[in-house]
């Protein structure tokens, strides 16, 4: 059995990891409140410049053709995954992970190209020897993604979509939220931008100055800097969700293990206070 010395130290080794898991829920709690912001205001925008578009999609017609909607062959793919810098985030990197893993079994036919944004998904698939073709690392650690940093990645996707012919998709994996609790992860294309389906309620004609082709073609590059912009807040509100809800539980696992040690440590102090007592008893006896 341990001494009490052993256990005193557990306990307050224990507390100072407590002390540090509180403060790290606190810090992503309040991240957490201004990332959630950012995203809910973001998701608007892409629903409405995605209805746009297919609108103009529609009346543009097929003779309208650009460079992000050409559709080649089915060979190769360029993946862009997003993940964190840093864990202690629960299952969020591991979930991200995993599926690009699935998703890399399932092409395996496949020539595949990895454009990792995240140190976790960089150092892990550089230990798979994946042919990592570009990276951003430290872009989601600082805790909020600035509008001209996405516009960089996304203006570097379409320029490795337009100049390299031999590419023909490029998908993206991240992690939209969904709750604090809850975030699912997303494997969906993002080049060449994919036929927006024009339902009964966009059937509705609007009047535009410039001709819709010449609109829908400046609007693509719009289309998919904002999809990377929104990708990107999503992946930063779940990282500070999943972390928070890690962090919290670790808080309270703590707590838990404090009591047990110190319940322990009590035992052991009552059992040596009895066998003192024992011992002065049975001495007096013996007089």
């Amino acid at each position: 059995m341990a001494n009490l010395l052993d256990i005193r130290r557990r306990i307050r080794s224990v507390k100072n990891t407590q002390q540090i898991t509180k403060a790290m829920k606190m810090v992503s709690a309040a991240k957490l409140k201004r990332a959630q912001d950012r995203v809910v205001a973001a998701r608007p925008y892409a629903a409405k410049m995605t209805q746009v578009l297919g609108r103009l999609a529609a009346r543009a017609g097929d003779s309208f053709h650009d460079p992000l909607l050409d559709e080649r062959g089915d060979q190769h793919y360029l993946l862009v995954l997003i993940t964190a810098d840093k864990g202690l985030a629960g299952a969020f990197n591991a979930n991200l992970i995993k599926a690009a893993q699935i998703f890399l079994q399932e092409n395996a036919d496949k020539q595949i190209e990895l454009l990792a944004i995240g140190r976790k998904g960089r150092d892990f698939f550089r230990r798979r020897q994946i042919n990592i073709v570009g990276e951003y690392v430290g872009l989601t650690g600082k805790g909020r993604i600035e509008h001209e940093e996405a516009l960089d990645v996304a203006r570097d996707i379409m320029r490795r979509f337009t100049e390299d012919e031999s590419l023909d998709k490029v998908f993206i994996i991240y992690n939209e939220f969904k709750s604090v609790l809850q975030q699912r992860v997303v494997v969906e294309q993002l080049l060449p931008v994919p036929r927006v389906e024009t339902g009964p309620q966009q059937t509705i004609e609007y009047i535009y100055e410039q001709p819709p082709a010449e609109i829908f073609g400046r609007l693509l590059p719009r289309y998919v800097e904002t999809q990377v912009f929104r990708a990107l807040l999503e992946s930063v509100a779940s990282e500070h969700g999943a972390r928070m809800t890690a962090m919290d539980s670790a808080t309270k696992n703590a707590g838990e293990l404090i009591n047990h040690l110190t319940l322990t440590m009590n035992r052991i102090r009552q059992a040596a206070i009895t066998k003192e007592i024992i011992e002065v008893v049975s001495g007096a006896a013996a007089l």
